[in-house]
């Protein structure tokens, strides 16, 4: 994407020339715009960045007197291409801020999905409750193993808490730099008090987890411990 963020104002710049005689700067900047924001919403907040810069730059070049030369004379066309540089940065950040808004909501929308699948599980089979629960856990935490045991940890380890924390030898691990500390910890299935097991994760090393899926992670285990409590009522 650097290179299109490069090499396509560049392009249009240059397919503009033939008509910069006839054609007025503003016009060209707009469409300048439209390809910024073509490449900020197929890109990153840095493709936007990159291409606003580039689009600045080869505007100077090629539509602006002198032409040819990273040089202005006209203050109407350093306005221009300051207006265009700044517009393109604006619209890149807003490309970016929406994607970020959308892959939330995804993400959301994936979490309660999960949620709803393990909950109609738990009324079936605990069995396939655990077996299911173990697969989004490594998934959601990008672990290398998770297993269900329903004996408690001796000695304790590090352990996922319900509001997503992680606490390792009584400190708060920071997981959004250093990853879930290894080489394993647990998740604890509780209902209402009462402990059920847990689940002991084994997660890759050094890679970073947001807070947020870990406490989902937690409110998965809590929808378990739920489920074999209902499960243990009815035998």
């Amino acid at each position: 994407m650097f290179v299109l963020a490069v090499s396509v104002p560049l392009a249009v710049s240059a397919l503009l020339v033939p008509f910069r005689a006839n054609f007025t700067n503003a016009g060209a900047a707009l469409i300048l715009v439209a390809v910024i924001v073509a490449l900020s919403l197929g890109g990153t907040r840095f493709t936007g960045f990159v291409s606003s810069a580039f689009s600045a730059l080869w505007f100077d070049f090629f539509l602006t007197r002198p032409y040819d030369e990273l040089t202005i004379s006209s203050r109407p066309d350093v306005e221009t291409t300051i207006c265009l540089l700044v517009v393109g940065l604006m619209v890149s950040d807003l490309a970016a801020r929406r994607r970020h808004h959308l892959r939330v909501a995804s993400e959301e929308g994936q979490y309660v999905a999960m949620v709803r699948e393990l909950t109609d599980l738990a009324q079936l089979s605990a069995n396939s409750l655990l077996e299911r629960a173990e697969t989004m856990l490594t998934e959601l935490l990008g672990l290398r193993e998770c297993h269900f045991d329903p004996r408690p940890s001796n000695p304790p380890m590090a352990r996922v808490l319900s509001n997503g924390e992680v606490v390792h030898v009584g400190l708060h691990w920071p997981v959004s730099e250093m990853g879930i500390p290894g080489p394993e910890a647990e998740i604890a299935a509780q209902w209402r008090g009462r402990a059920l097991g847990r689940f002991v994760i084994v997660p890759t090393p050094g890679e970073p987890v947001s807070q947020e899926r870990r406490a989902v992670a937690a409110l998965l285990a809590t929808v378990v411990a739920a489920g074999l409590a209902s499960e243990n009522e009815k035998i």
